[in-house]
């Protein structure tokens, strides 16, 4: 229900940016979050933007350098990522959920509709 696109190739430095589409969901009613795996690591949370859009937040690897946001209005939802580095690379996903309170935002077992991911790999 939900496709994350728009990762690639970049080199360190260089700014790309995802999207997150849905079918079937409102994203207006739910917390949307970039979460992140690099191979052999957990996946961790990168950003996220609660229901009413005005509360954001970061994993302090991604301060100063990401900006989430979405568009209710296109039920979709963007990772700006620039100063890429060699260690942003892995799978990015969006996930998506309901009713989270602020402690819970960067825990993602509490999402429960999940996108399959958009490889990017940045190269030094």
């Amino acid at each position: 229900q939900l496709q994350a696109y728009g990762g690639g190739l970049v080199q360190a430095g260089d700014s790309l940016r995802l999207s997150c589409t849905t079918s079937g969901l409102t994203f207006r009613d739910r917390t949307i979050s970039w979460f992140r795996q690099a191979p052999g690591e957990e996946r961790e949370f990168v950003a996220g933007i609660r229901v009413n859009g005005g509360n954001r937040y970061y994993a302090e690897s991604v301060k100063g350098r990401f900006t989430v946001s979405k568009d209710n209005a296109k039920n979709t939802a963007y990772l700006q990522m620039s100063g890429l580095k060699t260690e942003d690379t892995a799978v990015y996903y969006c996930a998506a959920a309901t009713g989270l309170i602020a402690s819970t935002v960067t825990d993602r077992g509490h999402y429960d509709v999940w996108g399959k991911g958009t490889l990017v790999t940045v190269s030094s």
